[in-house]
């Protein structure tokens, strides 16, 4: 038998991980595959700092963080997954690819050092199984 949430639950864990990235996180996004979770990276093709506060609240189990500023490519690579972290840099969730179609949408997947890249949209649903 599946499991059913409430809306409140489902609003309630998405705004739990507002809480967790609290101000100014990181999402970084990587080229090659993507390792166990939290485990060591891959490249680091670009960073992003994240809003303050990271997302107002979810809506209907919902998430929609506030889109980073645009950034410049460290590396030069495809994107295939990101991270994101706190400030500080303590590990929060990882994103299985950071391509078009997914929780993040990028501008570009193909990333050049200094070439301008951006999150043009983001999204996270915490739906019922």
């Amino acid at each position: 038998m599946a499991m059913g949430y409430s809306t409140a639950l489902r609003n309630a864990q998405m705004d739990a991980k507002t809480a967790t990235v609290g101000n100014a996180g990181k999402l970084a996004i990587y080229d090659g595959t993507r390792p166990a979770t939290g485990g060591a990276a891959t490249t680091k093709l670009a960073e992003f700092t994240t809003g303050t506060p990271f997302a107002p609240a979810a809506a209907a189990g919902v998430l929609s963080p506030t889109l980073p500023a645009a950034t410049t490519g460290l590396a030069a690579g495809t994107a295939t997954w990101a991270r994101l972290t706190t400030s500080g840099g303590t590990f929060v969730a990882d994103y299985g690819a950071a391509t078009s179609g997914h929780e993040i949408t990028l501008n570009t997947t193909t990333f050049s050092i200094g070439a301008a890249v951006s999150v043009t949209a983001w999204t996270e649903t915490c739906g019922n199984p």
